[in-house]
């Protein structure tokens, strides 16, 4: 069991940054990313038991943080952002239009393009994280490209 462990950590530890990254990117905040991450890691751990190959690691627990993050971002939307209450009103300075487009396209297109451009997944590796043919990720993929290429040349 302590070898099991250590062996955990080592993995963990190697994948850590490229987790949070993904963690931040799909739920666009700190805090949220951080107990993403905390909560990815727990269900692991007590899971390490159910992944079959230890070389499919990166994959395993990648899909379990976008588990993760889909359940995060299911519970917050029934929630009222306190920056989108009346009384309150900002312009954000701050927003660039590559982020805007990638935020505006469907959930399963932007997934692979946080996958694939912000985590350097290789198409295999994201094939295998969302239980999906190839084909279906690179077709996808494609139209994703396609789409942020429309919107960021209207701008």
């Amino acid at each position: 069991m302590k070898l099991q462990e250590e062996k955990f950590i080592i993995e963990f530890d190697n994948i850590k940054q490229q987790l949070y990254r993904f963690a931040y990117l799909y739920l666009k905040s700190d805090a949220s990313a951080l107990e993403a991450v905390d909560e990815t890691v727990y269900l692991a751990y007590i899971n390490i038991k159910k992944l079959r190959k230890s070389e499919y690691f990166k994959t395993w627990i990648t899909r379990i943080l976008i588990n993760v993050c889909k359940k995060e971002l299911s519970r917050t939307k029934r929630m009222i952002p306190i920056d989108n209450l009346p009384e309150q009103s900002h312009v954000e300075f701050d927003s660039l239009p590559l982020k805007d487009a990638i935020d505006n396209l469907p959930v399963e297109l932007k997934i692979i393009i946080y996958l694939r451009y912000f985590n350097y997944y290789t198409l295999v590796e994201t094939a295998e994280i969302l239980k999906l043919p190839q084909g279906t990720v690179a077709t996808r993929q494609r139209k994703a490209l396609s789409l942020l290429k429309l919107e960021l040349e209207v701008d």
